[in-house]
């Protein structure tokens, strides 16, 4: 018994040792380690170990949900199909716009095409409150199948990669964006050109689902966004208002969204190369008003250019409109500075028409002095000279004083008696040189003493007066009563005169076009502002100051 208890005795020492040595070694450990920290390195390795796991778990989890989400989905059907209809809201963010072309009556423009709509088979539960998806995953749910009704050449960027992104909501919301760049048609007036405003509307919708189906509304918090540099070099955008739409067709109801683009047309490049030039054509025309009517060739050259530089004015102001059927702002002022350049020159045919030689305003005065070649077109052309009535020599009476009642032709061809007394001096009062007698031909320009012909003056000529004198006429410069006189009777041809006149002739219709003609391009051009400004409503912009 005593060995049996001894036994026991030993057995139960033995643990009680062996506990304690390893409770020494214990404590031993965890002081040793205690002296020494961990380094950085080992801190951020265990960090990094820790987030790969939860990123990890995160990407099983997200594919655990995608796929259970997936899993029996059928991307052909729409979201609540065989309930209420699908309501799809939609907003636009304008980057840029332009090019805008009249001639084929469209717009282009770059945007964000937002669409939004709820699937509640892809609500899921989870940390993540939103999911960005790839792309791909647009191949694989259900998406509205929009179309751009009035859309002409859209597309989508793909430069690096597709332009569009899928976000997925917890509830079920999709959020799809893409950028495009549409092309659109934009039906325009253009009476008012260049003072007009366009209206360009942009109009989508479903295609193929009709409201039964599909619903499109506008997003609330934000319809149409226009970026803040967005500038256009020909336009300003003045307004965006929106409006949803249903369009009834054979095949059903189809719930459209429209937006239409009010576009004003700036007119400081019409001023420059149009209005400015036209306005100074017209100025330019009226210069014939103060140029001589005598001046055919000046006056017409000046109107012929005006009015063929107007023409190419008026046809390049067309190059860049459609051939419309109607005329717009700009031809009626150009029509009219053409009829203004145009009346001009019917003008000068009138004042033209009216003048006759030697009539009007201009005065002239008479130059006796003749050369060689006008004596010679005197005796040439002119009709003989009837001799006195008496016996061609002067009377010796020296208190009797005559004169000579000068008869000639009239640049009409009438024979008319002029108002003037020419004074004739008798030969017998001056001495004339033997060699103007004797010589054959009379000399030019014989010139005798002042005082012999008491202050006379003698210029050759054809005139016959005596038979022992050579041809010579006498035109003095100072009348006296104390040399006799001589009256001729009958038709006496006038002498070949220099005509110099004192200053142009000036016609009435030309004096009255100088005042007639500015007033009226005023008055056009008052009427013509005003009345197109206010059908644009840019007079009354300009009193509120809403002009951009």
């Amino acid at each position: 018994m005593e060995r049996l208890g001894y036994e026991v005795r030993t057995s139960s020492v033995v643990p009680a040792s062996a506990v304690v040595i390893i409770l020494l070694a214990s404590i031993h450990l965890l002081d040793t380690f205690a002296l020494q920290p961990l380094s950085p390195s080992s801190i951020l390795t265990s960090q990094t170990r820790n987030l790969q796991l939860a990123q990890l778990n995160n990407h099983r989890n997200i594919s655990e949900i995608l796929d259970g989400l997936l899993r029996g989905y059928d991307n052909n059907v729409r979201p609540d199909f065989g309930g209420p209809p699908a309501v799809v809201e939609v907003d636009i963010m304008v980057r840029s716009m332009g090019p805008i072309s009249e001639v084929d009556m469209t717009y282009s423009m770059d945007c964000y095409f937002r669409q939004s709509w709820v699937d509640r088979r892809l609500a899921f539960q989870g940390n993540k409150e939103t999911l960005a998806l790839s792309i791909s995953m647009l191949q694989r749910i259900w998406k509205p199948d929009t179309y751009f009704y009035n859309g002409k050449q859209s597309y989508l960027h793909t430069i690096t990669t597709p332009n569009k992104f899928v976000r997925l909501y917890q509830d079920g919301r999709v959020l799809y964006s893409s950028r495009l760049t549409i092309k659109a048609g934009c039906p325009m007036n253009l009476e008012d050109f260049p003072m007009d405003t366009q209206r360009c509307p942009l109009k989508f919708g479903s295609f193929g689902y009709t409201t039964n189906d599909v619903v499109y509304r506008w997003n609330v918090a934000r319809k149409v966004d226009i970026a803040v540099d967005m500038k256009l070099s020909q336009f300003d955008l003045i307004a965006t208002p929106s409006a949803n739409q249903t369009d009834a067709l054979q095949s059903g109801e189809y719930s459209m969204l429209i937006v239409s683009f009010h576009l004003q047309r700036h007119m400081g490049n019409f001023l420059i190369q149009v209005y400015g030039p036209c306005v100074l054509l017209v100025v330019l025309s009226w210069v014939s008003f103060w140029l001589n009517r005598e001046a055919t060739a000046d006056r017409v050259s000046l109107g012929i250019t005006t009015v063929l530089t107007m023409t190419f004015l008026g046809l390049e102001a067309r190059t860049d409109l459609p051939k419309v059927p109607y005329p717009t702002a700009l031809d009626f002022f150009v029509f009219l500075s053409f009829a203004f350049i145009f009346a001009t020159i019917i003008q000068f045919a009138v004042v033209h028409y009216f003048t006759k030689y030697g009539s009007g305003e201009c005065y002239f005065s008479s130059d006796l002095s003749s050369d060689s070649s006008s004596d010679d077109e005197d005796r040439t052309q002119g009709k003989g000279r009837r001799r006195p009535t008496d016996s061609g020599e002067a009377k010796g009476d020296g208190d009797n004083a005559g004169g000579f009642l000068n008869t000639f032709s009239s640049p009409n061809g009438d024979t008319g008696t002029s108002n003037r007394l020419l004074e004739v001096i008798p030969l017998s009062a001056c001495q004339i040189t033997p060699s103007a007698i004797t010589s054959s031909r009379p000399s030019h320009h014989h010139i005798w003493s002042m005082a012999s012909c008491l202050k006379g003056t003698a210029v050759s000529g054809t005139g016959n007066v005596g038979s022992s004198v050579g041809r010579t006429a006498y035109t003095p410069t100072i009348s006296t009563s104390n040399i006799p006189r001589l009256s001729i009777q009958g038709q006496f041809k006038k002498r070949h005169k220099k005509r110099a006149p004192r200053y142009n002739s000036v016609s009435k219709i030309d004096r009255a076009s100088r005042i007639v003609f500015p007033v009226c391009f005023l008055a056009f051009n008052a009427f013509y502002w005003y009345s197109y400004l206010s059908r644009s409503k840019r007079i009354q912009q300009m009193r509120s100051g809403d002009i951009p």
